[in-house]
């Protein structure tokens, strides 16, 4: 089969799969559980025809998958991929760019310049900020963390590049006791231990208590909340940005789904002052619904993250790309890096500012609708439902376990189980352009016919 027969086959199997997203089941079932087992095959000796491995990968792997991109999957803050994010991956794949300079690519440098500009005018963050568009909130995260550090080391009159940590003076992390696992993931990949990681206390909704805040200098690496994983809350900004700015420390703001807040005139008083901060990660795959594989570092001052960051060789150097802005491989982890930008940039203008708060407002009434009706099924709602995050126990803590279990086993719904304050929960996330009011019931619907409740 031909290079263009094989994609088209690729893309009519895709669209076929598109086609039935919102009725398949949430979770595969068993049987399509067990035929995954046909992939565990030896590498062959001789390779397969183009078609038939394609084949293979539909006919057994689309029914194992997750409908993560369809109207019924609440779990881990996940939005299906809008249609234009998505189409514009799918020519992006086709131009296969290596996304690293201007040199590489013009047109990805272009238009991820153009998706910087407007990350930031979404977002009403400091339009001289650099925004690196990398793979994951976590990789992201390292990046700005790292230009904390180096900057806060250059300060102490100390060159992080050329006499790295031996015998550095010692920077203090500050973070919430609700913190993120990628944020502590970032801060063990760069060597921040974590019994020596301050923990600022909170209050019960998990934000951090400005009257217990940890003291913070000049060497202080503060990390903030822009919704909280469970609870969907914001640390007080208004209140806390005055002290580290005071003290000097560097503020970096987890916003990888709660950022998107600061699109929305309604939402976004909850995100009041957080462009005070120094550096912010936030994801394109949750609330704004683009592919995955797409989030961004955003750090106010540029030449602090492209320092950080720089990835310029003898063979390969960039300066100031389209406009002003610097090269993506001096911005994130990545050299040889795919146009990450561009579903963003997608997304962006076809949603336009209206559409981001338009999808904003849509979920946090959606999310309070899905906590009124299970409310009003009997069961508690623990958080106050401030933005797309739901908190629900049932009468124990094993009905809980098992109400969440018995929906799931429908296979018409999914989320997941957390713990809250030491006692498990289960947590619904409202973030899919997909998940219309009648969705919303269905849940309901679903979860309230559980017996364990």
């Amino acid at each position: 089969m031909d290079e263009l027969t094989l994609l088209a086959d690729a893309d009519r199997r895709a669209l076929t799969y598109l086609a039935g997203v919102a009725t398949r089941r949430v979770i595969p079932d068993v049987d399509a559980l067990a035929a995954l087992a046909r992939f565990d095959e030896p590498l062959p000796d001789v390779g397969h025809a183009d078609a038939e491995s394609l084949a293979l990968l539909d006919s057994v792997g689309s029914p194992g998958t997750v409908a993560s991109n369809g109207p019924h999957y609440f779990g881990f803050v996940i939005g299906a991929a809008l249609p234009a994010a998505a189409a514009a991956e799918r020519l992006m794949l086709a131009w296969d760019q290596c996304a690293s300079s201007f040199d590489n690519s013009p047109t990805a440098a272009m238009l991820e310049a153009v998706a910087a500009r407007w990350v930031l005018e979404a977002l009403d963050l400091p339009r001289e900020s650099a925004v690196g568009f990398g793979t994951s909130a976590t990789a992201c995260g390292i990046a700005c963390l790292t230009a904390a550090r180096r900057t806060l080391l250059a300060r102490a009159g100390w060159d992080f590049d050329r006499q790295g940590l031996d015998g550095a003076p010692p920077i203090r992390v500050v973070v919430s006791e609700t913190v993120h696992v990628t944020v502590k993931k970032a801060l063990r990949v760069l060597g921040f231990g974590l019994d020596r990681v301050v923990v600022a206390p909170t209050d019960a909704d998990g934000r951090i208590d400005p009257a217990r805040l940890p003291a913070l200098d000049a060497r202080t690496i503060l990390c903030l909340q822009a919704g909280e994983v469970n609870t969907g809350e914001f640390d007080p900004f208004a209140a806390i940005m005055p002290i580290a700015r005071a003290a000097g420390a560097w503020v970096h703001v987890d916003g990888a789904f709660g950022l998107w807040a600061r699109a929305s005139a309604d939402s976004a008083p909850l995100a009041a002052d957080v462009e005070g901060a120094d550096s912010w990660t936030t994801d394109g795959h949750k609330w704004l619904n683009t592919p995955y594989d797409g989030a961004m570092a955003i750090c106010r001052d540029a030449s602090a993250l492209a320092a950080a960051m720089n990835g310029d060789a003898v063979y390969a150097t960039a300066g100031a790309g389209p406009l002003g802005r610097d090269a993506q491989k001096n911005l994130t982890l990545e050299f040889s890096r795919r146009a990450r930008g561009i579903p963003v940039w997608a997304a962006l203008r076809t949603l336009g500012r209206s559409g981001v708060a338009a999808l904003v407002d849509r979920h946090r009434t959606q999310a309070r609708r899905l906590a009124d009706g299970l409310r009003a099924a009997g069961f508690e709602v623990i958080n106050r439902v401030a933005l797309n995050q739901v908190l629900v126990r049932g009468a124990t803590d094993d009905a809980t376990r098992q109400i969440r279990a018995d929906a799931v086993a429908t296979g018409a719904v999914w989320f997941g189980m957390t713990v809250w304050q030491g006692r498990p929960a289960f947590r619904l996330s409202v973030s899919s352009w997909r998940t219309t009011d009648a969705d919303i019931d269905a849940a309901i619907r679903t979860i309230a016919a559980s017996t364990a409740r």
